[in-house]
Formats: C-alpha cells, structure tokens, sequence
C-alpha cells in the first residue's frame, strides 16, 4: 500500500470520528474539573487518563475513591464498568484477529466505544478490506478522539472549578452514546435487545456502580441472540 493511500485511509477513519470528537471534548474536560474538585493531582489525574482511556470506568472510579471506597473496589467498579471492552475485543478478533502482536496490542489500548463502532462497520461494510487498511481506519477513528479526551482532560485539570456550570459539559456523555447506538438499530433483534437494555438498566439502578448496567447487558444480549434466532428459524421454514 501506499503512504498516500494509508494517509487517506487514515484521514477517512479521522472524519468518521469527528461528530465523536466534538462531543468527546467537553467530556473530557469534565472529567479534569470533576478530578481536580476531588483532590486529585493533575499528574495524577493525567496519568489515569493515559492509563484507562475510558470515560466511565474513570468517572466511576472517581466516584468511589470521592466515597471514601478503597483502591482495590475503586479498580473493581471501574473494571466492572469496562467488561464491554472484553466484549468488543471478541468482536473484532474476526476482523483483527490475524494482525501481527504489536498491531493487536495497539488496538487493544486504543478500543473504545467510538473506535469499535465506526470500525466494526466499516469491517462489515467491506468484508473484503486488507489486514493493513482495517488497522490504518482504526487508527484514523481511534487517535482523534484519544488525543483530544486527554488534551481536553488537561485542560479541564487547569482550569478546575473555573469553568462555569452554566456550560452544562455532562450533556456530552448521554449525546455520545444516542450518536453511537441508535445508526446500529438496523434489525428487530437489535430493538430488542436495546429495549431490554434500558428497562433492566432502570430496574437494577439501585445497584453498586456498574453492577445493573453489566446485568442488563448480559440480559440485553441474550434476549437479541433469543429474537435473532427465532426469527431464523422461521425464515428457514
């Protein structure tokens, strides 16, 4: 392949990110407000957002170490929060499962919602795209976002309890997911599934941070596997 044709690859992975990159941003600026207000150093605060590269994990074990919760449960709720990502990793192994280690390793930092997502389909798009274009478009999906999450995070580290409330930057966590799920709302077993998400999701909000939302997944996905499959069988008939 060529550098101009990776480069274009690359560029279009980056433009498929960037409704995700705008909303990702104040996200991620919240989240160094939110560390600062908790005490956090911002080397400290920094130094989790190179680590985890993840949202809600960061957020959740935020909160708990906020609770007074100690560094073993503040790492067991966030990693409860970040099993979707074994979930994605399974999903791409298809896809990515026979690029060389070094490749599979720097997907497997750089796996997040945004990044499995646009990825998975543009995979299923072209079934037929080479190893090589399949880790340049993750890449170009995955980079912006990551590098503008912790450039944002710095900043929100800085600026701490300046920024002002009216700004509202939690309204990106909720429109990041609404823009992630509902273009992949395409059969009767993903209504399914995503309907059973949300009603369980509410039931079990009482639960331990990450708890209900795990439950609800396991749940969701056997109910689409349960739809999916019916409905094959009566197409088969």
């Amino acid at each position: 392949m060529s550098i101009s044709t990776a480069i274009s690859l690359f560029l279009r992975g980056a433009r498929d990110s960037l409704p995700f990159v705008i909303v990702i941003g104040p996200f991620g600026m919240l989240f160094g407000v939110v560390a600062t207000e908790a005490g956090l150093p911002i080397t400290q605060t920094m130094v989790m957002t190179l680590l985890v590269v993840a949202g809600a994990s960061q957020f959740t074990a935020l909160q708990l170490m906020t609770d007074g919760a100690g560094v073993w449960l503040a790492m067991g709720g966030a990693l409860a929060v970040n099993l979707r990502m074994a979930m994605y990793s399974a999903a791409l192994v298809p896809h990515l499962g026979k690029a060389p280690l070094w490749k599979r390793a720097m997907v497997s930092y750089l796996i997040f919602d945004q990044s499995y997502t646009l990825s998975v389909v543009e995979y299923e798009r072209d079934p037929a795209m080479s190893m090589d274009r399949r880790i340049i478009y993750f890449m170009g999906t995955a980079l912006p976002v990551a590098i503008v999450w912790t450039a944002l995070t710095l900043v929100g580290a800085l600026l701490g309890n300046t920024i002002p409330d009216a700004l509202a930057l939690d309204f990106a966590l909720p429109i990041t997911f609404i823009s992630l799920v509902a273009p992949m709302l395409r059969t009767v077993a993903h209504l399914a599934a995503a309907a059973t998400s949300v009603i369980v999701a509410l039931a079990l909000s009482g639960l331990p941070s990450g708890t209900g939302l795990l439950i609800a997944g396991a749940i969701a996905m056997a109910v689409g596997a349960l739809v999916e499959a019916r409905m094959e069988g009566e197409a088969s008939r």
